[in-house]
């Protein structure tokens, strides 16, 4: 008998998961912004005998074990089956829940907010987490819905949805009260809505509705008064400068004293005299600054740019719903923040004390961001094509189901 010819395999045939491998600009862009912000931590910690009861490597130290962790976390995302990240997806959501509510019944209280929970010698903050929770839980209601063919687009049921996940975790962390996480986590709910396509009556519906809840909050008295007082030095710097102007003050002389290519690592004048209040976390750009000029700034920029620019490409191109959602939450979470956190040291954002990603000295927001990366790999890991280095905006990523 002959043998039986080999059938020609189809060129659309394509197996229903591949690996394309790492998205290596993804990665390498967070390992230099890792490598950067030790250095910077270090810089700003090394002269500070009240932080590091002299010994200079302290902070640098406690730093290099946030990152190993950090990586270890981002490993077993990406490692993680696809399937597990989605039935893990409500447990998430709910430990951050969970976190917030032991917050605000025995955390401790740190700059005016009740915001950490305080384990042996760590100390976590569970709103950085919830940032992440809010996403995948938002993208998970998504997939449901689509996947389901209850809706083949957002509508009422799907926002509502949305709105209700969010606002859970959000109500929680007003009451620490923590103003800059819910800037951030605000700007991320907003961001899922609209690449989702929500209705843009929905959106314009949240816009107006949040500036008429800012308002209310203040005519009310919701506000501490160190938080009002911040927002009143952001628009008049010179008003208070050694009380609540006095942060935004002194973090413009420290950049503005790096002219193009900064006083050099470990050398920056205002740095080491120790000016700027919290340098080594919230304000560590003015580090950057001072020490590396207007050069080294714009390349730490230019990578938090490339980190976004990946993440947004990974939702592009992403065959499914929840990667995409998921991936383009985190580009908008990623984007405020870091937005945020180098705009107040610009003086063109108020102070509210958010880390810079991935170079802010601290565990849970490098803990949650190397968790956020470990998701991006992982959904650049299922996808059945490699995602291309050309970017697309992933608008009205339910339009096609």
């Amino acid at each position: 008998m002959a043998a039986r010819p080999a059938q020609a395999r189809s060129p659309q045939a394509r197996p229903a998961l591949r690996a394309p491998g790492l998205d290596w600009v993804l990665m390498l862009a967070v390992l230099a912004l890792v490598v950067v912000g030790t250095l910077l931590v270090w810089s700003a910690t090394s002269h500070r005998q009240d932080l590091t009861a002299g010994d200079s490597t302290a902070y640098v130290k406690k730093q290099l074990v946030n990152v190993a962790i950090g990586l270890v976390l981002l490993v077993i995302v990406m490692a993680t089956d696809h399937r597990w990240v989605r039935i893990m997806a409500p447990l998430v959501y709910l430990a951050s829940i969970g976190g917030l509510v032991l917050v605000l019944t025995m955390g401790s209280t740190i700059n005016g907010s009740r915001s950490w929970l305080e384990l042996g010698s760590m100390s976590i903050q569970p709103s950085e987490f919830a940032k992440l929770a809010v996403v995948i839980g938002m993208a998970l209601l998504l997939a449901e819905r689509a996947e389901g063919r209850w809706r083949s687009q957002v509508g009422t049921a799907e926002v509502v949805g949305m709105l209700v996940i969010a606002g859970v975790p959000a109500t929680l962390i007003m009451l620490q009260p923590d103003l800059g996480t819910m800037l951030v986590l605000s700007a991320t709910v907003f961001g899922v809505l609209a690449v989702s396509g929500a209705p843009r009556r929905w959106l314009l519906l949240l816009s107006g509705g949040g500036v008429t809840a800012a308002a209310a909050a203040v005519a009310a008295g919701f506000l501490k008064q160190y938080q009002v007082d911040r927002f009143m030095a952001f628009t008049n710097p010179d008003l208070d400068p050694r009380g609540a102007g006095y942060n935004v003050e002194q973090a413009r002389i420290a950049v503005g004293n790096g002219g193009l290519f900064g006083q050099g690592l470990f050398h920056g004048s205002q740095t080491r005299a120790g000016f700027v209040p919290e340098q080594h976390t919230d304000f560590i750009f003015t580090v950057a600054g001072e020490e590396l000029g207007l050069v080294g700034a714009g390349v730490l920029i230019g990578l938090l740019c490339l980190v976004i620019w990946r993440a947004l490409s990974i939702a592009a191109h992403s065959e499914d719903v929840f990667g995409r959602v998921a991936a383009a939450g985190i580009a908008c979470w990623f984007g405020f923040q870091a937005f945020q956190n180098v705009g107040m040291c610009l003086g063109i954002m108020p102070v509210t004390g958010v880390p810079l990603p991935f170079v802010s000295y601290g565990g849970s927001s490098m803990f949650a961001g190397m968790l956020a990366i470990g998701l991006l790999q992982n959904i650049h890991l299922r996808s059945t094509a490699q995602v291309p280095t050309r970017y697309t905006m992933p608008v009205r990523v339910l339009a096609s189901r």
